[in-house]
């Protein structure tokens, strides 16, 4: 397509942002369940390097009050979200991805993870140019997030193979979109590689 798809370099100061690794998405019978386990090595692998490069790393969760008052038309468009009502295991962290000691989680009751929260702030007070973007569901969080990270003036990376759906053929096209118009789409691998460039700058060393 000509006129889009232009390269976004990355900065140096990085963080890694992993949407919505609960339960929800990764057990069967879930209505919200998607079936590729994979992508939570994958992220795995990424949570690994990014705590190895000493950069921000924050999680995502989504969470409601009883009777989902806070989700507005949202939580009265998707029913499945009543899962994630709080109190409900299906809203906690999958143990492999799970936050470790002074990584921050943010709360949120919508698609994408700077509406109606401090991400952006937070970003901005830890001087992040660059945000890889892991987590699910492609269609939904993912690219909910990604659009945003690119209006707040971020460079998104999302990373491929650590990204999933409910249906690849919506996995894929919506990749496709968000590389030609907000975000690099990236291999894990180049991401890793990306993450174990980074010198002191990116732990907030001048």
């Amino acid at each position: 397509m000509t006129g889009f798809g232009e390269h976004l370099q990355p900065g140096r100061r990085p963080a890694l942002l992993l949407v919505d690794l609960v339960q929800a998405y990764f057990t069967p019978g879930s209505e919200l369940y998607l079936d590729d386990h994979g992508v939570l090595d994958v992220a795995h692998r990424l949570l690994t390097a990014a705590r190895a490069a000493q950069v921000p790393v924050i999680h995502t969760q989504v969470r409601y009050a009883v009777g989902g008052l806070d989700g507005g038309v949202f939580f009265r468009k998707v029913g499945a979200l009543r899962h994630l009502v709080a109190g409900s295991a299906l809203g906690d962290p999958v143990p492999l991805v799970a936050p470790g000691p002074g990584e921050l989680v943010v709360v949120k009751q919508y698609a994408s993870a700077f509406f109606g929260t401090s991400l952006a702030s937070t970003l901005t007070a830890l001087r992040v140019d660059t945000l890889l973007v892991a987590g699910v569901s492609t269609s939904g969080c993912v690219r909910a997030t990604a659009v945003d990270a690119c209006q707040h003036g971020f460079i998104p990376l999302v990373v491929r193979e650590a990204v999933a759906d409910r249906d690849p053929a919506v996995h894929d096209a919506n990749l496709f979109d968000l590389q030609a118009k907000y975000a690099e789409v990236v291999d894990a691998e180049v991401a890793e590689a990306y993450l174990a460039s980074l010198g002191p700058a990116a732990r907030g060393v001048d």
